[in-house]
C-alpha cells in the first residue's frame, strides 16, 4: 500500500527527531569543559554507538518484528533482542581498545584535573544494554502501530471495494427491473393510442438518459431524482383509467442536496403494481418532503392484489435490493416502515433518511 506523501513526511520527521535526541544524549551529555578536551577517538566511539543503535532499530523493525514477532515466534524474538543487548557491550569494548581509548581518556582527565569515572572492567555495560532495549522497544512499538494502521486501511479499502461492487450489482438489478416493467406498459399502450405511446417513449428515453449518464457517480442531485420520479408517475398515468387517482407532492428544493439514485422508485413502482384496479376506484398517494436534514418519502396505495405480501418482506427483487442499498449507503441513518392498514385496506410505506452536512451541500 502506498503511503500518502504527507504521512511519509511525518514518518521521516519523527525518525529524524528520534535520532537527533539519541545523538544529543550520546554526544553531548558530558559537561562542556570535558567535551572541549576529550580526544577525537571518544567522538568516534560515540558515533559507533549511535550507528549500533540505528542498526538495532531498523534490523528489529524490518527483520525481527515481521519475521518473528508477527509470526508468533515470540521466544526467538526476545532471545535475539536480549542477545543483541548483551553482545553490544563487548563489541563497543573492542572498539575502545582498537581506538586506544582507555589510555587517551586517562590522559584527558589528568589534563582536566578531575577524577575519571570508575572503570567498569569486565562488568556488563548497563547503560548501553538499557539503551539497546529501549531502542528495541521503541522500534517494536512503532512497527506494530504502523502494521495496525496499514491493516486497518487495507480492511477499509477492501470493505469499500466490496460495498462498491455490491452497490453496482444491486443497482444493475434495479434498473433492468424498472426498464422491463415500463416497456411492458408502453407495449400495451401501443395497441390503443399510438400518439400517446410516442410521448411515453420520449419520456422513457429521457429517463433512461438520466439513468445512464447522471447516476454513474453513485450520487445525484435530489432535484434530478424528483424530476425522474415525476416523469415516471406521468408515464404510469398514461395507462390508467379514470377510476385511479394519483396524487404526487414533491419537495421545494432551495439547496443542493445529494442522494443515492433510484432509492425511491421501487416503492413507487410497487404502489402502481398493486394499487391499481381496472374496475374499482383506487388512490395512489406519493409525497416527498425535506425538512432540516431529513428526507421523507410516504407512499400510500389501495390493495387489490392480496398476494402483495406483508410489511417486512413485501415486494420483489427491486424492493429487497433497495433495502440492501439503504443498509449499505445509509447504515443507521434511515427508518423504513411498510405496513397494511386494515380499516382502509391500504398499504403504506414511510421512508426517512437523515442526511449529513456533506450530503446537503457537496455530495457524499
Amino acid at each position: 500500500m502506498n503511503i500518502p506523501k504527507n504521512r511519509a513526511y511525518i514518518t521521516v520527521s519523527l525518525h529524524f527527531l528520534l535520532w537527533m535526541l539519541f545523538a544529543f544524549v550520546l554526544l553531548f551529555y558530558q559537561p562542556l569543559s570535558w567535551s572541549i578536551t576529550l580526544p577525537f577517538q571518544f567522538w568516534i566511539k560515540q558515533g559507533l554507538v549511535l550507528l549500533l543503535l540505528i542498526a538495532v532499530f531498523y534490523f528489529n523493525s524490518y527483520v525481527l518484528v515481521p519475521g518473528l514477532l508477527l509470526k508468533n515466534n515470540t521466544l526467538w524474538f526476545l532471545a535475539i533482542i536480549i542477545g543483541m543487548a548483551v553482545l553490544a557491550g563487548p563489541l563497543i569494548k573492542i572498539a575502545d581498545n582498537l581506538l586506544n581509548l582507555p589510555e587517551l581518556m586517562e590522559k584527558a582527565f589528568n589534563e582536566l584535573g578531575v577524577a575519571r569515572p570508575p572503570k567498569r572492567g569486565n562488568k556488563l555495560d548497563m547503560f548501553l544494554l538499557m539503551m539497546i532495549l529501549l531502542i528495541a522497544g521503541i522500534s517494536t512499538s512503532l512497527t506494530l502501530i504502523q502494521k495496525w494502521q496499514a491493516d486497518k486501511q487495507l480492511r477499509e479499502s477492501l470493505e469499500k471495494e466490496k460495498i462498491g461492487s455490491e452497490l453496482s450489482f444491486l443497482k444493475a438489478q434495479i434498473n433492468p427491473h424498472f426498464f422491463f416493467n415500463t416497456l411492458n406498459n408502453i407495449y400495451a399502450l401501443t395497441h390503443v393510442d399510438i400518439e400517446t405511446s410516442r410521448k411515453a417513449l420520449h419520456k422513457l428515453s429521457r429517463m433512461m438518459r438520466y439513468l445512464l449518464y447522471d447516476t454513474q457517480t453513485g450520487i445525484t442531485p435530489l432535484s434530478k431524482e424528483v424530476s425522474f420520479i415525476a416523469d415516471y408517475i406521468e408515464l404510469m398515468k398514461l395507462r390508467l383509467n379514470d377510476t385511479t387517482k394519483v396524487i404526487f407532492e414533491g419537495p421545494l428544493i432551495n439547496q443542493e442536496i445529494q442522494i443515492a439514485p433510484m432509492l425511491f422508485l421501487p416503492y413507487i413502482e410497487n404502489a402502481f403494481k398493486h394499487g391499481v384496479s381496472t374496475t374499482s376506484p383506487a388512490t395512489i398517494g406519493i409525497e416527498l418532503s425535506f425538512d432540516d436534514n431529513r428526507l421523507k418519502l410516504a407512499v400510500k396505495n389501495s390493495i387489490f392484489n392480496e398476494n402483495s405480501v406483508v410489511a417486512d418482506t413485501y415486494g420483489g427483487i427491486g424492493l429487497s435490493n433497495t433495502k440492501r442499498r439503504l443498509d449499505l449507503l445509509y447504515p443507521g441513518k434511515y427508518k423504513l416502515e411498510a405496513y397494511k392498514k386494515e380499516d382502509t385496506n391500504e398499504f403504506i410505506v414511510n421512508l426517512s433518511l437523515t442526511l449529513d452536512d456533506i450530503e446537503l451541500y457537496s455530495g457524499r
